[in-house]
């Protein structure tokens, strides 16, 4: 089976990855999670994200959309 490349370019997978690309530490990334205001889910036990919906949400943030 063939695999989305874009998908994969896409995809954070972890926490330490997410918070490398936000440029926060781990421990703000578990915190935002856990309260539901980061875009991400889960698989298996990890915290994963899209790095489109992350750059969302950073922007909707910059322009006063927010609540963080």
């Amino acid at each position: 089976m063939p695999t989305d490349k874009r998908l994969n370019a896409d995809l954070l997978y972890g926490v330490t990855a997410i918070a490398t690309h936000l440029g926060m530490t781990a421990a703000q990334v578990y915190h935002l999670h856990g309260k539901g205001s980061l875009p991400t889910f889960k698989v298996g036990a990890k915290v994963c994200a899209s790095k489109q919906k992350l750059d969302a949400w950073v922007q909707e943030l910059a322009e006063g959309g927010g609540d963080e």
